[in-house]
């Protein structure tokens, strides 16, 4: 277990000296947003992807591409439009001709999905059609054109922002694509002292070049010095009480579960969980996580795998309250 070598003792107080190098690197450019950005590490740590949604204006663009360059990984940009085609994101065969022997053979082109960490801006602008072109690339990390397989590079992360407000040409995510988001952070608007500060900042002589912090051999070593992290059996049980605690027909629902839900989230919701708070109690300086990184991370892991009645919908009832009803009845 990940505690019990010197080795992975020195990479445990990596990662906590790492939250601080990246944490001071985004703050450079990004006021505020402490939060977010603390998610979008234990993300990276956790192996998994992010779904940042917000209103237009609040830096969520901006806070991914900072992340990418305080991080010595490759980056790529899709905006995704409701023209982008699936080829446009995975890549293409293209025929192309030997100029010695005149013979035609097919060559796969990567997309800009063969990247570390890939920014999906506006996904929901986009049809479903080119949604789906990422799931096996999430779930996975590998693209299949032309009936080959072709790997991605490792760490793999995709980043993706959502604008709420804008309706018009938008196209709501399957819940299969949802469910493969690790975390669906809300970027909120700024308090007034970190507005006048961004302000401030914006009005000013750009700031230079961020200092690289971690390479992806690093990235990946931390990934898995995380996965050797031990979990207390009474600490998975917790999360996944609180996980089932969200269908309707487990006898542990609370009533408004029953009442406003129409389907509650699956096993990958109590995986991403465990994940998840291992991560968080690592940046910390935890060695194991206890139950308060699991409730601290029941939020933005579960909010985007709850699915609403319309009857709900209407009387405004959200999933932040039906997941504070499950932390309240699901003690630890």
């Amino acid at each position: 277990m990940c505690v019990e070598t010197t080795n992975d003792l020195a990479l445990l107080e990596r990662i906590a000296h790492a939250r601080v190098e990246i944490t001071t690197e985004v703050g450079k450019r990004i006021v505020g947003q402490d939060a977010v950005i603390e998610h979008l590490l234990i993300a990276l740590l956790a192996r998994g992807h992010c779904l940042l949604q917000g209103v237009p204006g609040l830096a969520k663009t901006l806070l991914i591409s900072t992340l990418a360059e305080s991080l010595d990984l490759s980056f790529s940009r899709i905006q995704f439009t409701p023209d982008l085609m699936p080829s446009d994101i995975t890549g293409t065969e293209v025929l192309e001709i030997d100029q010695n022997t005149g013979q035609r053979h097919f060559t796969f082109v990567k997309g800009p999905v063969f990247t570390h960490l890939l920014l999906a801006d506006e996904i929901n602008r986009t049809s479903p059609k080119t949604q789906a072109a990422l799931l096996q690339a999430m779930q996975e990390y590998q693209v299949s054109a032309g009936g080959h397989t072709h790997p991605l590079p490792l760490p793999f992360h995709v980043f993706a922002t959502q604008n709420p407000i804008e309706q018009e040409g938008t196209y709501p995510l399957p819940e299969a694509q949802l469910d493969r988001f690790m975390f669906h952070l809300l970027v909120d608007y700024p308090s007034l002292d970190d507005e006048v500060a961004i302000v401030r900042r914006t009005s000013q002589q750009a700031s230079g070049p961020l200092q690289r912090t971690l390479d992806p051999e690093s990235i990946r070593a931390l990934q898995d010095c995380v996965l050797r992290v031990p979990v207390a059996d009474e600490v998975i049980r917790y999360a996944v009480a609180l996980v089932r605690a969200t269908r309707p027909d487990d006898p542990s629902a609370p009533a408004i579960v029953k009442e406003h839900l129409a389907w509650g989230a699956g096993p990958r919701a109590a995986q991403h969980l465990i994940l998840a708070a291992k991560a968080r109690a690592v940046i910390h300086g935890h060695r194991a996580p206890a139950m308060d990184d699991v409730r601290a991370m029941l939020l933005p892991t579960l909010r985007h795998r709850l699915l609403l009645h319309f009857q709900a919908e209407a009387q405004r009832i959200t999933s932040t309250q039906i997941l504070a009803a499950v932390l309240e009845k699901i003690a630890p």
